[in-house]
């Protein structure tokens, strides 16, 4: 078992190829759950993730139901990454098998996603008028996170 990354209807190419840099470079799976606001193929997605994509285990489900039967086969923990969490994301306890959700850049993960996830993570924001950090970066915080506690490789 290992850590996944979820997104979960991305909108912004350049996000969601900076995010399989960081899976390339890591080795973590990488679930694309559609609809996506681009093509697989959008020469900007493939910009972001320059020559890594090769090293990319990706998966692409076509949407959240075709996700949520591959997931239910494999089981492991949903980690629903959110400004509305309550789990502070230093303080989860991560576990080799979850696959951590990120929503959308416009509205976050949708409450029916939500409700499937065993935990509600948060990374705080200490600018009240800041809504969100980059999609990228949140999801390097939480699995570097997940990382350190795991002992994955995180020293080189």
């Amino acid at each position: 078992m290992s850590l996944r990354i979820v997104l979960v209807q991305p909108q912004i190419p350049p996000n969601t190829g900076n995010i399989a840099r960081t899976c390339a470079a890591t080795n973590t799976e990488l679930h694309l759950v559609g609809p996506l606001g681009f093509e697989i193929s959008d020469r900007y997605l493939k910009r972001a993730g320059l020559d890594y994509w090769p090293y990319v285990n990706l998966h692409y489900h076509q949407d959240w139901q075709a996700f949520w039967s591959n997931y239910q086969q494999l089981g492991g923990r949903l980690l629903g990454f959110t400004v509305r969490g309550t789990t502070h994301y230093l303080d989860c306890q991560y576990q080799a098998d979850d696959w951590l959700l990120f929503g959308s850049e416009l509205s976050g993960l949708p409450t029916e996603v939500l409700d499937f996830c065993n935990y509600k993570v948060y990374i705080p924001i200490s600018q009240p008028e800041v809504r969100s950090l980059n999609l990228s970066v949140s999801v390097t915080i939480g699995l570097f996170e997940a990382r350190r506690q795991l002992d994955l490789g995180t020293r080189v």
